[in-house]
């Protein structure tokens, strides 16, 4: 494994972000797919989630939609210096705790927000109008719902996950991706596998996944074979692979077949290095 931290630009929220150190053994593999998260493993950091603050992560997810944490990151950091300006997030004493006696309730702060000025602390995340609006409804849904930040957070942590899920998809603005998140990241959750895009790409490429399947169809093909206590580190660093080395038009092994450090096992759907043609891995023939 590299020496690299974990990369602090992650919805996961790198080093700082909550979970534990793991340590995952190749040779226990019993899947093809548990295989790949097993190489990753030896390619990158090894780590277990959870221990996030849920509202925060919901926040933090929302901002990251539809574009790259170079510019969601910002945004989260602006959003937090101006509505939690003390730390405290959901009431707990620093940045990741779990609810304490702080000050700050973020939930009450951007329900309360003003949609403009909210917009405008957002705009490097892109869709700022738009991502404003769902901020401050889910903000507003957590208050009725919930009372606070604070039980929220609890309700993430403790509830059964199905009923986690399934609460936060009724959210304007949720999606699977962004449920799978909150569970993973702040409910700590085994089993759950987020599919973002570049997860969704490489999944497909690397034949673990049909290469027609939805992004709901890669979640249930990488949770039903990657082990429950590998999915949350499955998930982040297979985005990290698709950064650095399976981007969407030039993967590495157009470049050099020696290049991809996951060569080995990749069937290479919808990619031809002979033509140096990529294609998504659905119009790939049979």
């Amino acid at each position: 494994m590299r020496e690299d931290p974990e990369p602090a630009q992650n919805i996961s929220g790198g080093a700082d972000g909550g979970g534990h150190p793991a340590t995952f053994d190749p040779a226990t593999a019993e899947t093809r797919t548990e295989a790949v998260v097993d190489r990753l493993g030896e390619l990158y950091w090894q780590k277990s989630y959870g221990g996030q603050d849920a509202f925060t992560c919901l926040v933090r997810t929302i901002l990251s939609q539809n574009t790259s944490d170079v510019a969601s990151q910002p945004a989260h950091d602006a959003l937090l210096e101006r509505y939690a300006p003390d730390g405290s997030l959901s009431g707990g004493d620093q940045a990741g705790d779990r609810p304490g006696t702080g000050a700050t309730d973020l939930a009450e702060a951007l329900a309360a927000a003003d949609r403009e000025t909210l917009a405008e602390t957002i705009s490097s995340a892109g869709l700022y109008n738009q991502k404003s609006r769902m901020l401050i409804d889910a903000a507003a849904w957590v208050c009725e719902a919930f009372g606070s930040a604070a039980a929220f957070d609890a309700f993430v942590a403790e509830e059964a996950p199905a009923t986690v899920r399934e609460t936060l998809l009724e959210v304007r603005g949720v999606g699977p991706k962004t449920a799978d998140c909150v569970l993973l990241f702040a409910g700590g959750r085994d089993g759950v596998f987020p599919v973002d895009t570049h997860v969704h790409r490489i999944a497909r490429r690397l034949g673990v996944a049909p290469k027609a399947a939805d992004h709901e169809g890669v979640r249930e093909a990488l949770e039903r074979d990657v082990p429950p206590e590998k999915c949350g580190f499955g998930h982040t660093a297979m985005i990290q692979f698709g950064r650095e080395y399976c981007t969407a038009r030039r993967p590495a092994c157009l470049e050099d077949p020696d290049a991809c450090p996951m060569g080995d096992y990749c069937e290479q759907v919808g990619v031809y290095p002979a033509t140096g043609d990529v294609v998504d891995p659905a119009d790939a023939p049979d």
